[in-house]
């Protein structure tokens, strides 16, 4: 047995450093909320090689006194509080005294600190908990931190760092944070050199979510307040048609301090709940002032955790406030009609042999008459007001699909509502679902009309068409159809009887009956279109003018960076804008019924979250989502001529029976099965 024995000093400092100081982004953390307990009014904060080779952080503060820089760097030393009654009441962002000693032990430190009212300051340095150097220095009042060579001594620790992008990412995430946690303070963020985040510090809350977020997320805010017992609560929520495919956008500080409550984001999400579609996520921005006995903030070294002493009132407070704006104010988005085309912009439909449409298929057989159908009947695409049919009751639900698409807020009972009590009129599916013939197109696409569409660079990427290989070819064969219904000669021997509640076929082939949902079949169809598209290379994209400009985070910057390649195959096309705008100019043929917009952002979100380079894994699932999305739903009354055609289509693919979010999408029953069931074979 081994003996027991007292770990030396330097030992004990680097283990507790590790759970104060996990990357740069701790660092700054530490440092930047000291700097708001002395009472600093602007603070700056610089990086170099995402914080790994150099921190520094500047504010105008009250600075250290010479005599005390010393016992600053002490475990334990603070002067936040003295006593452990103190934390009942606690006001200050630091408290445990552990900030400095475990950056100084982990780290290459040096102070530049000067107090109001004494002639010189005073220059310290400390290297892994050594003392190296105090000398008096010429400094303005305030003080400067210079860390340097973060984990130099547990190399241990530095290989678990990400790259110099992602951990500058982690830092302009906190300092966009700690922006919107005390607008009267001017905070200014540099990153290798370049000016990333400058607030003035004027108060307005407002000002710094513009400067942030942008202009689409600033022109729709609502403004929440509210005053009782529990403390005082006030700041924007964001209107729902802002929401985000992640919770990055939920920001909520409790006494000046960015904190994760679960009991704050539950009472947010089912505030939003009836406003907004499953998994989207509102954006917030709440200032919470809460009276320190009602509250517990040691219960991490990280003080991102809290404890309420009042759990329900506060989840009650929040839920009725954001409910109330969200209830009392005008929600309806703006929908922009475009103007009508003249007819020199008309588009004119070439061959497909020379631009191929959305989701065309190799030509293995002649264009069905459902194609044709289905051309000359529907509208161009989802989100155009404009439809190629006369049909009163097809023109109607055309411009309540396009408008729903534009406000998700909207309930069965208000659509059955507002459509006018005709007979079920039986409309052709999406263009998208169409049969087209395969012969390759060309490298160079000919120039069109002013609605040019072009191909996007064929940049191949192994990692991604190996995903998407995969996906195609992981199916294995069932039993269920070996030899028989999948069969080239048998394929078109099926007979279809008829449909029952307006969403399932029944289709009948020897002595089996197979039941197919309408929903997931089209839903698999699209989907494997799409994956075809991407395997070949074949996405086509379209230029839009003006282009769409977009406010992106540090993170969402290095994400797009890192993933440029799945946005080029998909048919994107972006460049910066200047600062943190991107201007996006061109987006694929296809939207899915999806804003240029919200498409891109919802794939961007997925690849922010994505942990892993490379893997494509969440672009194949939101391609997925996509086509769920623009697939036809249940309760929708199909043609006969239509559901032949998206049978047909179903089942040539070589994996038809579960839709890509594995629900089947075809089951059987034996005629014997059936006879059994009617007592005709005992």
């Amino acid at each position: 047995m081994k003996n027991i024995a007292v770990l030396d000093e330097s030992t004990i400092d680097k283990i507790a450093a590790g759970e104060v100081i996990e990357r740069p982004s701790s660092v700054v953390k530490e440092l930047v909320e000291n700097a708001i307990d002395a009472g600093a009014t602007a603070v700056t904060a610089e990086i170099k090689d995402g914080g790994i080779s150099l921190i520094r952080i500047t504010d105008n503060g009250e600075g250290i006194a010479k005599d005390q820089i010393s016992t600053a760097f002490l475990r334990h030393a603070t002067s936040k509080i003295t006593k452990v009654e103190d934390l009942l009441s606690v006001s200050s962002l630091g408290f445990r005294g552990e900030a400095l000693s475990s950056i100084a032990a982990v780290c290459q430190v040096e102070v530049i600190t000067k107090t109001a009212g004494t002639l010189l300051g005073t220059r310290y340095r400390i290297e892994g908990g050594q003392e190296i150097l105090t000398e008096e220095i010429g400094a303005p009042d305030g003080t400067t931190f210079l860390v340097n060579n973060i984990f130099y001594n547990t190399p241990a620790r530095k290989k678990f760092l990400k790259s110099a992008m992602t951990e500058a990412g982690y830092i302009s995430e906190l300092m966009e944070r700690m922006a919107l946690s005390h607008p009267e303070i001017a905070f200014k963020f540099i990153n290798n050199r370049q000016t990333r985040l400058h607030t003035s510090g004027n108060h307005n809350l407002k000002d710094i979510i513009y400067g942030i977020y942008g202009r689409d997320i600033a022109a729709n805010l609502l403004p929440v307040k509210a005053e009782g017992a529990f403390g005082r609560l006030e700041g924007f929520v964001g209107k729902p048609v802002i929401s985000r495919g992640n919770r990055n956008f939920e920001n909520y500080f409790v006494n000046g301090r960015y904190v994760k409550s679960k009991i704050i984001t539950k009472a947010i999400e089912d505030a939003y709940k009836t406003f907004m579609m499953q998994h989207k996520y509102p954006f917030t921005a709440l200032h919470f002032t809460i009276p320190g006995d009602l509250l517990d903030v040691n219960v991490h070294p990280t003080k991102l955790e809290l404890r309420f002493s009042n759990q329900e009132e506060i989840y009650q407070i929040v839920y009725d406030t954001v409910r109330q704006a969200l209830s009392s104010r005008e929600l309806i988005p703006d929908v922009g009609v475009e103007r009508e085309p003249k007819k020199a912009e008309l588009p004119k439909y070439k061959k497909p042999a020379q631009v191929p449409e959305p989701f065309q298929l190799p030509k293995a057989k002649p264009q069905s008459s459902f194609t044709a159908h289905v051309i000359r009947e529907s509208a161009p695409s989802y989100g155009n007001l404009h439809t190629a049919t006369s049909d009163p009751a097809v023109v109607h639900a055309s411009k309540q699909m396009a408008v729903s698409m534009q406000n998700p807020v909207s309930t069965q009972d208000q659509t059955k509502a507002e459509l006018p009590k005709t007979e079920k009129v039986p409309r052709p599916l999406p263009q998208m679902f169409q049969k087209q013939n395969t012969e390759p197109a060309s490298k160079s696409v000919p120039e069109t009309e002013k609605g040019e569409v072009s191909e996007t660079a064929e940049k191949p990427e192994k990692p991604f068409e190996q995903e998407i290989t995969r996906e195609i070819q992981k199916a294995e064969q069932m039993e269920l159809f070996d030899d028989k219904l999948l069969s080239q000669q048998n394929v078109k021997q099926h007979t279809v009887i008829g449909q029952v509640f307006d969403t399932y076929w029944i289709v009948q082939f020897q002595d089996k009956m197979y039941l197919i949902d309408q929903h997931a079949a089209h839903e698999k169809v699209l989907y494997e279109q799409t994956m075809k598209r991407l395997k070949d290379h074949t996405f086509t994209s379209q230029r839009i003018s003006p282009p769409v400009i977009l406010t992106l985070s540090l993170k969402e910057e290095e994400a797009l960076k890192m993933h440029m390649d799945v946005f080029e195959k998909l048919g994107f096309e972006i460049e910066p804008f200047g600062g943190m705008e991107y201007a996006l100019s061109a987006i694929p043929d296809n939207l899915f019924g999806i804003t240029e917009r919200s498409l891109f952002l919802e794939i961007l979100d997925d690849l922010v979250d994505q942990s892993v380079r490379g893997t494509p894994q969440s672009v194949l699932e939101k391609v997925a989502s996509m086509s769920c999305k623009a697939a036809v739903k249940g309760n929708h009354r199909m043609s006969t001529k239509e559901a032949h055609a998206l049978i047909d289509e179903l089942l040539t693919l070589d994996n038809p029976y579960n839709c890509p979010h594995g629900r089947p999408t075809i089951i059987s029953m034996s005629k014997y099965e059936l006879e059994k069931k009617f007592k005709r074979i005992v």
